[in-house]
């Protein structure tokens, strides 16, 4: 009798297991939250437009017409750790949100990565820049798609000191994106055998940069290195046209410049800055396809930045990687090493790999700012320099400090 008790708690459990891995199998709905600033100086390179990149990731995945129903909802961080981990519990707690995209601001970007490992979500992050995010803050959750401050410092870092930029001077963002952009620009100065004579911080969202200014130029370092980002980097730039220190002969180095920026400036201001991105519009045919669809559903007509691009080629291959699981389990750690274990292909940022410590590689780019008589069309403002291949525009996997490597 005690066997045949035994058996059937045997066969029952057998049979629960079995029904508990056809019901994951057959689960296929998904919601993505995009979290990003929807308000201040990053929404123009994320916000809305991130948003409607992940929309249409879902059009063009393909599977809603397959019976999957998958949704997305968005929310506005403010730049703010705190209301950023804030809604990202809300999302998984209350919401059912499996994955969370785009998060500009590294220090909310760091704060979210480690409530997506406590709920065990999916962060694909395209807005951040920090590298540590693949280091040593990696979390067998995340994907950091799009670029980081690795790429940014040794695509322009390296050039403008190559060219002969072999004194810089920092005006740097105060907070975690800056900090890890000097520090890995830093580096590959002094590793090219350049100096930096110092560095002033400024406050995120700050209005009057004459002061850091004047100390740039009393610094009379050949290159300024601006390590900030969006509305810091338009309004820098600005006044460093009203104080003459480009005509005066240093240089500013954009060390992250979107093309939204490149518009809020003019050509006229802008001409000339050389800078590092892993997507434009005007690439290929591909992207041209994309960011003429994209820039039709946007109330100001604006092509995708490299961010919102990430965005949407980040969701796509999540998607690819939920298919080829059969259904949602709606366990990151398992779905993120789903995306790890496929190549990565895209139309906009081609072919590539997720790496195991989550760092998505692909091709960058050094670009330079047209001069206004070179500009054909709108948007047309970048030209071609330098092409970064994958395997060089990111930290190398024997550099990187990600305890995911040490397994």
């Amino acid at each position: 009798m005690k066997n045949k008790i035994f058996v059937s708690l045997l066969l029952s459990t057998a049979i629960g297991l079995a029904a508990t891995g056809f019901a994951c199998a057959q689960d296929k709905t998904v919601k993505v939250g995009a979290l990003s600033d929807q308000s201040g100086l990053y929404a123009d390179l994320g916000g809305p437009g991130s948003t409607l990149a992940a929309q249409m990731a879902i059009e063009d995945s393909g599977l809603t017409a397959k019976g999957w129903k998958i949704d997305v909802i968005s929310g506005d961080h403010q730049n703010k750790p705190d209301i950023g981990t804030a809604i990202a519990r809300q999302w998984f707690d209350v919401e059912k949100v499996d994955v969370i995209v785009d998060v500009p601001n590294s220090g909310v970007a760091l704060a979210v990565n480690n409530v997506v490992k406590e709920k065990n979500g999916v962060f694909i992050n395209s807005g951040a820049a920090t590298s540590d995010l693949t280091n040593a803050q990696c979390s067998p959750n995340t994907v950091h798609w799009t670029y980081d401050t690795y790429t940014l410092a040794h695509g322009t870092g390296q050039a403008l000191v190559k060219a002969g930029g072999d004194t810089w001077f920092f005006l740097t963002a105060d907070y975690a994106f800056g900090a890890a952009l000097e520090r890995d620009t830093t580096a590959v100065i002094l590793a090219n055998g350049g100096k930096v004579l110092g560095g002033v911080k400024h406050p995120l969202n700050t209005a009057d940069f004459s002061s850091f200014l004047l100390q740039a130029q009393a610094s009379k370092a050949k290159v300024i290195g601006l390590a900030n980002a969006g509305g810091d980097t338009t309004n820098t730039i600005k006044q460093a046209a009203e104080f003459g220190i480009v005509k005066g002969g240093q240089k500013l180095a954009a060390l992250l410049l979107f093309i939204t920026d490149v518009k809020a400036i003019g050509l006229e201001t802008a001409q000339g800055l050389n800078f590092t991105e892993t997507f434009y519009w005007d690439m290929n045919d591909k992207t041209r396809e994309f960011s003429k669809k994209f820039a039709a559903r946007m109330k100001n007509g604006a092509p995708p930045t490299m961010v919102q691009a990430g965005v949407y080629a980040g969701l796509m291959h999540y998607f690819k990687a939920l298919e080829a699981l059969g259904g949602n389990p709606h366990d990151g750690v398992k779905v993120v090493e789903k995306m790890k274990s496929m190549p990565t292909d895209d139309p906009l940022f081609g072919k590539g790999e997720v790496q195991p410590n989550g760092r998505a590689i692909h091709p960058a780019y050094l670009f330079e700012v047209k001069k206004p008589s070179e500009s054909k069309a709108p948007w047309d403002f970048y030209k071609l320099v330098g092409t970064v291949p994958a395997d060089q525009a990111f930290t190398p996997l024997a550099e990187s400090k990600c305890a995911l490597l040490k397994k």
